[in-house]
């Protein structure tokens, strides 16, 4: 890699002052880096400012009170990882959290840095010389996409870890801008169906936390990645699944994130059609074919698309199966069953067979294609 080339660095006190500064022509924010300065020395971007937020008191603050968590965005994806409290609240949360990169980079990459770093491709993430000499790409610098060489729209994908689990939560961001006022928005509308621009903060604009609700009691969450190897790469497909089970074993409540497949994180649409079923065959396969028809992966990383979408939805029917077992253990619901079971007609008692985990995907030999996030 070259240079990450010559800029000043500006250390702002407060949100506000930070967006003013990101007004400047060739501004660019800095939590962690660990995204943008590899970024910088590939010459993806040419910084004029750096404007830091490490001095900004509120960006790297954990609150909780009776509406549920405050994330400032500038907090460490390592005191994420080892949060007690998340954890036994927000467990996807906490464990797509330890599955990003490795524990030097979890120590400074943060939460807002995940959420908002770069779309990635194999034709795209890579070297100054190694991009001009394929003639640059849709994304940078050329006029052509070499995933869709037919088409006029970027495919490189979104990759970070923690929209996922977010996603299922229902979680809203908090955006903090120079020209416009502060707001809240579902965590969903900061993102663009576009590889090329996929997030819809404006000039001046910046994240500034996630709030995310408390979850329902007896609620069960969990995440799955998928990559390549099993430490430092960006997931292939990276889901979560936040459920409930009411005192029959059928679904009182189900939300999916995915990440790592399209050119930006979904929250999967048609969930509430499993609602009042059993978790059974039936209904997993139909979870996996919810997955199969939204996901749109696309040869941006070393493996075949296909293999992207069907590690997807075998993530999905694993967690789903998995967490409807753990969430029938939680305190309250095995009583609550019992005395259904009890009160039940014979016929009406059969409708929750085993269902065995599925297979882990198929893993491909490395390649270089670590993570910096």
């Amino acid at each position: 890699m070259r240079s990450a080339g010559d800029f000043d660095v500006l250390r702002p006190a407060t949100l506000a002052d930070a967006a003013v500064l990101l007004l400047r022509p060739g501004a660019m924010p800095l939590a962690g880096g660990t995204d943008l300065m590899p970024n910088l020395r590939r010459g993806l971007h040419a910084a004029r400012w750096i404007v830091d937020l490490g001095g900004v008191a509120e960006f790297g603050r954990i609150e909780r009170d009776a509406a549920g968590w405050s994330l400032g965005a500038g907090v460490t994806l390592a005191r994420l990882e080892r949060h007690a409290e998340l954890a036994r609240e927000l467990r996807a949360l906490v464990q797509a959290a330890g599955a990003v990169a490795g524990p030097g980079h979890r120590t400074v990459a943060t939460l807002g840095g995940n959420l908002c770093q770069d779309t990635r491709c194999i034709h795209y993430n890579q070297s100054a010389w190694w991009r001009e000499a394929n003639g640059f790409c849709l994304k940078h610098g050329g006029d052509t996409c070499h995933v869709a060489p037919q088409g006029q729209r970027c495919h490189a994908a979104y990759e970070g870890d923690l929209a996922a689990p977010l996603l299922a939560y229902g979680a809203e961001v908090e955006i903090v801008g120079a020209l416009t006022p502060r707001r809240r928005v579902p965590l969903a509308a900061l993102y663009r169906d576009d590889g090329a621009a996929h997030l819809s903060l404006a000039e001046g604009e910046l994240l500034a936390a996630v709030h995310v609700p408390h979850v329902a009691p007896g609620t069960a969450s969990a995440y799955h990645k998928a990559r390549v190897r099993m430490a430092m790469d960006f997931p292939l497909a990276g889901v979560a699944v936040a459920l409930r089970v009411d005192a029959r074993g059928c679904l009182a409540a189900l939300s999916v994130g995915i990440s790592g497949t399209n050119s930006h994180p979904l929250r999967l649409a048609g969930t509430e059609d499993l609602l009042e079923r059993p978790v059974d065959d039936a209904a997993l396969h139909a979870l996996g074919r919810l997955v199969a028809r939204q996901v749109t992966p696309m040869r941006s990383t070393v493996t075949a698309s296909n293999h992207r979408r069907l590690a997807a939805v075998a993530a999905a029917e694993r967690l789903l199966g998995e967490l409807a077992g753990l969430a029938a253990l939680a305190p309250g619901v095995a009583s609550a069953r019992a005395a259904a079971r009890d009160h039940a007609p014979a016929h009406a008692l059969d409708h929750s067979p085993d269902h065995a985990p599925a297979p882990e995907p198929t893993r491909r030999p490395a390649a270089a294609n670590d993570e910096r996030t």
